[in-house]
């Protein structure tokens, strides 16, 4: 049975024993962005397109991540007491906002409505600081990420084209309205 519960602190890297680290697709989204004059358009659409990220989660990264989960606003989802995804987010107060920073499932527990609890969770507690909104950057690449953050009930609120070094990769802002 999967327990989701407020993540206190990553003592360790469990994403050693998770398998994947990052995503592997067939299918990215193509970033189209037109301005003219004072107005600006950006559209997306499906290409057929192998593409395969990794990443390591050094002990900078968990340090970093350790950081934000401080705020309390972070949840792990855990099997037989063991961590096997998380939801890594932040309050900001400045434009209150709730900010995911990082969402990971275990390879082997992907596929099995963790991401949506942890989702929910995320949503409840945002209501509860009052936020307006829960917010989240992820890439055009990571095809079924986006189709997952539709399906919860996020919409496409941005782009940036020079946040990453791969020129694959465009950031697609996605946010949830909570009030």
């Amino acid at each position: 049975m999967i327990e989701i519960k407020k993540l206190e602190k990553l003592i360790s890297d469990p994403t050693i024993n998770w398998g994947l680290n990052g995503y592997e697709t067939d299918t990215i989204f193509v970033v189209s962005a037109i301005a003219m004059g004072n107005t600006f358009e950006f559209s997306l659409r499906e290409k057929k397109q192998h593409y395969k990220k990794t990443w390591e989660t050094g002990p900078d990264e968990i340090n970093d991540l350790n950081e934000v989960i401080k705020q309390g606003h972070s949840f792990g989802a855990f099997i037989n007491g063991e961590l096997v995804g998380w939801l890594i987010a932040e309050f900001r107060e400045w434009n209150n906002s709730f900010y995911i920073e990082n969402i990971l499932i275990s390879e082997k527990f992907r596929g099995q409505d963790i991401g949506k609890q942890l989702i929910k969770k995320a949503n409840r507690e945002a209501r509860d600081l009052n936020c307006r909104i829960v917010e989240l950057e992820t890439q055009n690449t990571n095809y079924l990420a986006i189709k997952f953050y539709l399906r919860a009930g996020f919409s496409f609120t941005g782009i940036n084209t020079k946040l990453y070094n791969d020129s694959t990769e465009t950031a697609i802002y996605m946010s949830f309205d909570v009030l």
